[in-house]
């Protein structure tokens, strides 16, 4: 079982994988607008890894036994400008789910749950 306070944190883990997949969907769907086709294949492999990464977290919930969580998520942001603007969006959102994963590592190593 893991500690309350980890799971929470892994089901909100959860819910941020989902959402940088729809994110980078609709970075895709603009780069598909724009008849940019490489650009769209490598947002929407981007957002399959993030579903991937989902996954990842229902199952090791599942399999410690726990409850998976799945909650919702606001829009995504679609009005972009430019393809500079995306990359450079979609760089300081990796930044951001990195530091998210970072923070359970500390967590996990604070609750002293090695299996996490």
């Amino acid at each position: 079982m893991l500690p309350n306070k980890l799971l929470d944190k892994m089901n909100e883990q959860i819910t941020h994988e989902f959402f940088s997949a729809h994110y980078y969907l609709a970075m895709a769907a603009f780069f598909k607008k724009e008849d940019l086709d490489g650009f769209a294949n490598f947002f929407i492999v981007q957002a399959e890894e993030e579903r991937f990464h989902a996954m990842k977290f229902f199952e090791f919930i599942n399999d410690q036994g726990n409850e998976v969580l799945i909650t919702g998520f606001k829009d995504p942001k679609r009005d972009f400008k430019s393809t500079e603007e995306i990359f450079t969006l979609a760089l300081e959102h990796e930044k951001l789910v990195s530091g998210l994963i970072n923070d359970l590592m500390h967590l996990a190593q604070e609750e002293k749950h090695y299996p996490s």
